[in-house]
């Protein structure tokens, strides 16, 4: 029997994990605030309010985080306001690039020494970036990187938003070759259950989409934000007067082997599950995204398919199916490519929506946790961390 993880009871309480002692959060930063609270924070500390916008205009509008190039400041007021609004939350470890430098990889330590990664992913018309919520997941899906290494915290707002501001100055640079210079896409599917820290993930998403220069004023349309099913989560975004689009990731349409391969679903069966997602599709008019990490032997029977497809028949959905990235040492493997296609035509055949996700960084340990997995076990055993590096 798989033991299920200690996961929040309500999105009101986000700080719910495996430990005892609630671990310590970063230090306020800008990001954390919207305009009206950063106009507060720097008139508390004696400068005039128009400074907030200066340091937003820098940080959101400008993709600037080094306080030191924000030159339109005073020299004293610039060290000032870094000190109490730009403190360093995240330092890379890890830089890695593959598939012509179109997707790039970046493990960051944060103030407590936990590790994140965040991906950035070009493509010849448009630019997304993967971003986590947490450091490390308690959702303990057996075949997912992340969730083998467990919960250590949630992220805070200005966590989850310096990743994006990051990678969004790293597209504007022109880096990601063969794609726009400008970050259009935001999906909430990196390391940790977006759901199971939802105030902070809900103002993060607000932060993103906010004009400049209190947001990055990217589009709702364009902004994903992924769950494994926590039903009252899911049922408080309804709520938020948000289209963002929602995806849930099901990987197996029948109780008995969700239950094993996402244990939260011993909780919320597939049924309470499906209902919440086409809630939110009826009540938001966006199409829920079904993702299904195809497991040879495992959830890619045809049988399998038949059920998914009649769950999803008529329904605002669209399953996107992914093959397997396997972790180091796991029993869990992809499909083999004609059993994939079997696949894609049964769910076709019974009228849903299908596609393939389109696999990205295999060379550089491209799924969720592999990178920060394979550096902890380096430090673990004693060899030296590597200096952050790109390959080109």
């Amino acid at each position: 029997m798989t033991i299920l993880p200690l996961i929040p009871t309500s999105p009101d309480t986000p700080d719910a994990v495996v430990t005892r002692r609630r671990p310590a959060m970063p230090p306020r930063h800008l990001a954390d605030l919207d305009l009206a609270g950063r106009r507060a924070a720097v008139t508390d500390l004696g400068e005039p309010a128009f400074r907030a916008k200066q340091l937003s205009t820098h940080y959101f509008g400008r993709l600037v985080r080094d306080p030191a190039a924000m030159t339109d400041l005073p020299a004293a007021s610039r060290a000032r306001l870094a000190e109490d609004l730009l403190p360093t939350l995240l330092t890379p470890q890890r830089e890695m690039a593959c598939d012509d430098g179109a997707t790039r990889k970046t493990l960051w330590r944060l103030h407590d020494d936990a590790m994140v990664e965040s991906v950035l992913m070009g493509y010849p018309d448009r630019i997304t970036a993967c971003v986590s919520s947490q450091a490390g997941c308690g959702m303990a899906c057996p075949f997912c990187a992340t969730g083998q290494a467990g919960l250590t915290r949630n992220l805070s707002v200005a966590e989850i938003v310096d990743q994006v501001v990051y990678l969004a100055g790293v597209a504007a640079s022109g880096a990601v070759t063969g794609s726009p210079p400008r970050l259009s896409r935001v999906v909430f599917m990196g390391m940790g259950e977006p759901m199971a820290n939802y105030p902070r993930v809900i103002q993060a998403v607000r932060r993103l989409v906010a004009p400049a220069p209190e947001g990055l004023g990217l589009s709702q349309r364009h902004i994903t934000v992924s769950t494994v099913g926590l039903v009252p989560a899911m049922r408080r975004l309804i709520t938020e007067e948000l289209s963002v689009t929602l995806a849930l990731s099901l990987h197996a349409p029948d109780d008995d082997l969700r239950d094993e391969l996402v244990p939260v679903n011993q909780r919320w069966k597939v049924a309470e599950v499906l209902d919440a997602a086409f809630d939110y599709a009826a009540q938001t008019g966006r199409r829920i995204s079904i993702e299904y990490a195809l497991i040879r032997d495992v959830n890619d029977q045809p049988w399998r398919a038949d059920l998914l497809g009649r769950l999803l028949h008529g329904k605002l959905a669209h399953v996107n199916l992914i093959p397997l990235n396997p972790t180091p040492g796991s029993k869990w493997d992809a499909s083999p490519k004609p059993v994939e296609r079997e696949f894609v035509r049964r769910l076709r055949e019974a009228g849903v929506a299908t596609t393939v996700r389109d696999t990205r960084g295999r060379e550089i340990d491209g799924a969720c946790g592999q990178l920060a997995a394979s550096e902890l076990t380096v430090v673990d055993a004693g060899g030296a961390t590597a200096d952050a590096e790109v390959e080109r």
